[in-house]
């Protein structure tokens, strides 16, 4: 990714080095206008959701923190004396993991990596980076690939059916082209403007059909109070 495209990655540059940032604008053609707080991307652990917080105690061995962002489940995990490795696609972001402190951080692109990790950890949403249901099998293809014996991929995610929820209570997906969780975002950070982007919001039962369909187990281990959930996913054996 290059800098001149990479709002998020100034957002957090910026916020590390002066504490503040300007807003971090998010598009959708589905949505109003709205913004990622940055100041979320640097929380720490007692500041962040059940979700997250389960999902670091149960990582364990070599952890592959995955578009890691500002670092702070990496540093998390480095507090708890865990290995980590960090990546994330932003250059911008990879730097401020360094300074940050985070020991083992790549530019990097998930499904080119290479790599053997025990745990693979994709948080605040991580799985969006999937795009759409169409590219599960190049997903779980990659999981293969870096998943060792026995490891485990930990991801959380959100069934966005509410937002088509009528005033009865109703879920109307009349219209809707194709599966509701598949989205297109753009991120703008003062005049910086990335280009757009396809994230997947996934709802547990789908993403349990997924799993099955590509020879993986899917545990619920944590519901959230906002249609958000914890999932775990293992080989079966």
């Amino acid at each position: 990714m290059i800098i001149e495209k990479d709002p998020m990655g100034r957002a957090i540059a910026d916020y590390h080095h002066s504490g503040e940032a300007a807003r971090l604008r998010v598009f959708s053609p589905m949505f109003d206008e709205d913004e990622i707080p940055v100041e979320t991307l640097f929380r720490r652990l007692e500041d962040m959701p059940a979700v997250e917080r389960e999902a670091l105690l149960v990582a364990s061995g070599a952890i592959l923190d995955v578009g890691a962002g500002a670092g702070c489940h990496a540093q998390a995990l480095q507090a708890m004396e865990k290995r980590v490795t960090a990546i994330d696609i932003s250059p911008l972001a990879v730097a401020t993991m360094r300074e940050r402190g985070v020991k083992d951080v790549r530019e990097q692109d998930f499904f080119t990596l290479d790599g053997r990790f025990d745990t693979i950890l994709m948080l605040m949403n991580g799985i969006g980076i999937v795009g759409t249901l169409a590219r599960m099998d190049a997903f779980f293809m990659q999981v293969d690939h870096l998943l060792a014996p026995g490891g485990q991929l930990l991801c959380d995610s959100s069934d966005i059916c509410y937002v088509f929820e009528d005033e009865d209570g109703i879920i109307d997906l009349t219209g809707i082209d194709g599966y509701y969780g598949e989205l297109t975002y753009q991120m703008q950070y003062r005049d910086i403007k990335g280009e757009p982007f396809p994230w997947l919001f996934i709802d547990p039962e789908t993403l349990r059909e997924q799993a099955a369909a590509h020879g993986y187990h899917c545990d619920i281990l944590v519901r959230g109070p906002h249609y958000d959930y914890l999932a775990r996913l293992t080989r079966n054996t």
